[in-house]
């Protein structure tokens, strides 16, 4: 399958990492800048998308391998990122984790089915040196899930951030492309099943 539209998953080790945060930011900032985005959310989240869609200015659509079959998702991406600038598909969860052992309609399988590449959130809460091991551990646990970027969320101050950019770019080769700074107060409630 032939994708035409450039796209990118958004994706984490694990929920209330950030994603949604990121995945909103980033669709503002590309509307604002003049691009057109297609936005989408994997599972049957309702709240997420609204963000995506208010962010986007356009409809946020879902993507759920497990109840949508491989073929009418490909078509419903395809479809619904048409004559788009890009794509910003949010993942859920923690990248790998599926419906059992091989991580069946995890966001790391939405990856590979739209052979996209994959920008990892990354809380590093109280953490340096083995946030580098740990996205290593996700960069070989599945070879063909293109891990091409790292955004750091809860940085606690420079030299933290300077440290685990320099450990990820000597044990993972990949670029840090952003840092949030750790909040001193959580600006919104963490949710809980789409409810405040």
């Amino acid at each position: 399958m032939r994708f035409y539209c450039p796209r990118l998953v958004i994706a984490a080790l694990r929920g209330g990492s950030g994603k949604t945060l990121i995945s909103v930011g980033l669709c503002a900032l590309l509307k604002e800048k003049g691009y057109r985005v297609a936005v989408f959310k994997k599972g049957p989240d309702f709240i997420d998308p609204g963000w995506l869609s208010f962010a986007a200015k356009e409809k946020c659509f879902n993507l759920d391998p497990f109840l949508i079959p491989k073929e009418r998702l490909i078509s419903s991406f395809l479809l619904n990122s048409a004559n788009k600038d890009i794509a910003i598909v949010e993942g859920n969860r923690g990248i790998y984790d599926g419906m059992d052992l091989e991580g069946r309609y995890s966001t790391a399988e939405l990856a590979k089915i739209l052979d996209a590449p994959v920008l990892i959130i990354l809380d590093v809460s109280m953490s340096t040196r083995t946030i580098s091991a740990i996205l290593k551990g996700c960069q070989v646990f599945d070879r063909d899930v293109k891990i091409k970027g790292v955004v750091l969320n809860k940085v606690a101050g420079k030299r933290q951030e300077n440290l685990i950019t320099s450990c990820i770019r000597h044990y993972c080769g990949i670029p840090v492309v952003g840092a949030i700074p750790k909040l001193k107060k959580n600006l919104l409630k963490e949710r809980h099943m789409g409810l405040v």
